[in-house]
């Protein structure tokens, strides 16, 4: 059994690492080492992530995926939640969170009895359904607060929308006209894949 550790931020400007160190202890005090860390900067809400697919393409039957919280690993509307329930199950890989200790039985030796392996099991996946339902929630109540922070701002005549980084939007035009791909781009430009495909866009408008 290795332990993958996946670390997500939402935005260039958020530190992904910032939980690092708190999963190397998480995982030294129960006894276990991160085997490898998944680190980038990409929404929870989208099931469209490079190195969480990464991780689960990495991954041996009976693995561990180790999270600071379940909101770093979905806020997914339930369809994405399921699939991605199923993408795990097909490899037996098991989520850990420091914030569900019922989860924490993945990394203690199997269980005295079938039967209470069984029921712990049952336990656990209902509480990452609902911690899972509680991080969409709060994502979309998020969402909705700072629309209507954007319709009071225009009505006021205060919103003058987001700005545009003009000079990363150029280097990515840049290496699109070059022929390099999303991911390299990514890479070099240190932006998301939302950005990249709106320079495309704007390239062919």
């Amino acid at each position: 059994m290795f332990i993958r550790a996946y670390l997500r931020a939402s935005t260039k400007e958020q530190d992904a690492k910032r939980a690092k160190s708190e999963l190397i202890a998480f995982a030294k005090d129960h006894g276990h080492k991160v085997a490898a860390f998944y680190v980038e900067n990409e929404s929870g809400a989208t099931l469209v992530r490079p190195k969480l697919m990464q991780l689960i393409e990495d991954a041996h039957k009976g693995d561990v995926i180790l999270v600071e919280q379940i909101d770093r690993l979905a806020r997914l509307h339930q369809a994405d939640w399921d699939t991605l329930k199923r993408m795990l199950s097909e490899k037996k890989l098991s989520i850990v969170s420091k914030e569900l200790p019922t989860s924490y039985m993945a990394l203690q030796p199997e269980s005295s009895t079938e039967f209470m392996s069984s029921i712990l099991q049952a336990i656990n996946s209902m509480m990452l359904d609902m911690l899972a339902a509680i991080a969409r929630k709060d994502y979309e109540d998020r969402r909705n607060r700072q629309q209507q922070g954007i319709a009071k701002a225009k009505l006021e005549g205060k919103y003058a929308g987001r700005r545009k980084d003009t000079e990363k939007r150029k280097i990515i035009a840049s290496l699109l006209k070059s022929g390099h791909s999303y991911s390299d781009i990514q890479k070099m430009a240190k932006c998301s894949r939302h950005l990249i495909a709106d320079v495309a866009k704007e390239k062919l408008n």
